[in-house]
């Protein structure tokens, strides 16, 4: 019985003929979706702009010649910075996370409840480099630094500022992002 009246139904939709489901029909050119909400598309034409996805840094040499490109995360807000890459279980090799900090001070990092092997880059508020620890280990307590203040530190897989022979006196150059820290 159910059936024969939702039949009736959908026959009286489709034809347009008066009836209970009449005023439910749904008008031609009307999608079979349902409508997508305006924030959603407001979201969708923003978020490109809003994200880090394209964030990288060149390291160049004194002389200007490009060493490096890393894909980077940003880690501008004090939440972000005190996360950091833990709980990670890998890095892309041309990815790495650029840290930055309000103002030049003295850093230091530990890598707990980091189990990837890095290598830290810091750099002072030109984008300087003013020191490199390669080969932090992970899961270590250890505080690790330059006695050097510093602005940003990039943390990219171990081995990467030896292959690349990143080292004091280079230049971190942002690409398609200003880094400002936030909070």
């Amino acid at each position: 019985m159910r059936a024969k009246r939702t039949a009736a139904r959908l026959a009286r939709a489709a034809t347009g003929a008066p009836g209970r489901c009449a005023a439910r029909a749904r008008p031609v050119f009307a999608p079979p979706w349902p409508a997508v909400p305006a924030w959603l598309l407001l979201l969708c034409m923003v978020w490109p702009a809003g994200c880090s996805d394209g964030a990288r840094v060149a390291i160049r040499g004194p002389d200007g010649r490009r060493r490096a490109v890393v894909k980077v995360e940003v880690a501008d807000t004090p939440a972000a910075r005190q996360v950091g890459l833990m709980f990670r279980r890998s890095l892309a090799g041309d990815g790495g996370m650029l840290f930055v900090f309000p103002a030049e001070q003295k850093l230091y990092f530990w890598m707990y409840n980091t189990g990837i092997p890095l290598d830290m880059i810091f750099a002072d508020a030109q984008g300087r480099v003013v020191g490199v620890v390669p080969d932090a280990e992970p899961f270590s307590r250890r505080l690790l630094g330059v006695d050097v203040p510093a602005k940003y530190v990039l943390e990219v897989n171990a081995g990467f500022s030896r292959r690349h022979g990143i080292k004091a006196g280079d230049r971190l150059q942002f690409v398609d992002f200003t880094p400002l820290a936030r909070g």
